[in-house]
């Protein structure tokens, strides 16, 4: 199972996209991650935890609150145990 957020629009989608990712917490996945598209380019990060894990990778280690740079088109996913164990977490 997973959850999966998405944003296409004029604001900068990072902050979006994690506090879309805070409100799947509850669910009681086990990890989570960001795609954030730019100039034909993905930045990917990926962590196992919370979502205040993710956050302490995200560039500037700053998370949703000062992004480096308005990216505005973005998704992120949490998922449960099931990627964890296949060992793509915690990688780049």
């Amino acid at each position: 199972m997973c959850g999966i957020v998405g944003y296409v629009g004029r604001r900068a989608a990072l902050p979006i996209l994690i506090e879309g990712l805070h409100q799947l917490e509850y669910r009681g996945y086990d990890s989570a991650g960001v795609a954030l598209a730019q100039d034909g380019k993905l930045a990917v990060y990926k962590r196992q935890g919370r979502v205040r894990d993710l956050e302490a990778v995200l560039p500037a280690g700053r998370g949703a609150s000062e992004p480096p740079v308005p990216v505005k088109t973005g998704f992120a996913q949490s998922a449960a145990m099931a990627l964890s164990r296949r060992g793509v977490l915690d990688s780049r």
